[in-house]
């Protein structure tokens, strides 16, 4: 049910009738170790194939690397690593973005928000066209790379506008998906069909309306005094004026922690169907994905807020 990330849009991550449908996976084990129960109930057995069956039961659980399957641990390793490879060029992103700042020149610059956001927008289409046929872990690693660039560059760029703000919205970021990932675990929340079609739905109308509001900001049809488009504009409920990018990002953040419950379901479904442990690295790719678009919306929301006080 991967349909709100494309990262996740592939057979391994897809439910199945079937338990599973890679050679050797835990369909496979379950044959055998059918075969095997069936042959311990005949008094043919041996004393080697005893020993032997106690010896395997004695042994410890086999990891991904033993199996060559995809695990939840190894996972989330994986996803560790491309968010620490994040963390690292963010740092760059930062320190290039504040770089030019001086009392001749008291604004940051934006290159390295406009270079990470391109190049990473270029990569995830990639990975994702072609994670079909083969899995490039070292494009998965670049995407982290230019994504930090992107984040720690937007990040410093929101800090020199609203001090204090970056701090703010990690702190929620990680709370959205603290709490996202804790209720998974429980079983409180779970993906279904009409959910996902609802928030499909949105989704679309969401991307209309991010579309729309670019077109109105370059074609300088919106005030340039208007940071964020028509998310800066207000509405009026019960006497009380309320910015318009208030009430869609609040909505927008519950997409972006639904699209988590989507991604979590996927890397469940691939783990069941056995897929291939490479598959591991497009999980910690779909979770970033999710986890940086939930960290910008938050950042705009706070920036809206703040601005408007």
């Amino acid at each position: 049910m991967a349909l709100n990330n494309p990262a996740f849009n592939n057979p391994a991550f897809q439910d199945k009738k079937a338990v599973n449908t890679y050679p050797g996976g835990p369909q496979a084990a379950n044959l055998g170790f059918g075969t095997q129960t069936a042959s311990t109930q005949h008094a043919t057995v041996d004393a080697a194939a005893n020993a032997q069956l106690e010896g395997a039961y004695a042994a410890p659980s086999a990891g991904a690397i033993d199996t060559g399957r995809m695990s939840y641990e190894d996972t989330i390793w994986k996803t560790i690593g491309l968010f620490a490879v994040l963390l690292v060029t963010s740092v760059v992103g930062w320190v290039w973005t504040m770089a030019p700042v001086t009392v001749e020149n008291p604004m940051p610059t934006i290159l390295p928000w406009i270079i990470g956001a391109l190049a990473g927008f270029v990569l995830s289409m990639v990975i994702i066209f072609t994670s079909r046929k083969k899995i490039r872990p070292a494009l998965i690693f670049a995407y982290a790379a230019f994504e930090g660039l992107f984040v720690g560059g937007i990040s410093a760029f929101f800090e020199f506008q609203w001090p204090g703000i970056v701090m703010q919205a990690t702190l929620a970021t990680l709370a959205v998906v603290g709490v996202t990932l804790a209720l998974f675990a429980n079983g409180k929340i779970r993906a279904s069909k009409k959910a996902t079609k609802v928030f499909m739905i949105a989704m679309v109308g969401y991307l209309v309306f991010s579309l729309l509001n670019l077109v109105l900001m370059w074609t300088g049809i919106i005030p340039a005094d208007m940071m964020f488009g028509l998310h800066s504009a207000s509405i009026g409920i019960g006497g009380i004026s309320i910015p318009l990018g208030l009430i869609i990002g609040v909505l927008v953040v519950i997409m972006a922690a639904y699209s988590l419950v989507l991604d979590f379901d996927s890397i469940q479904q691939g783990v069941r169907n056995g897929a291939p442990r490479q598959y591991g690295w497009l999980g910690g790719f779909g979770i970033m994905v999710t986890v940086v678009w939930l960290y910008i919306e938050i950042l705009r929301i706070i920036a809206i807020v703040r601005g408007s006080n």
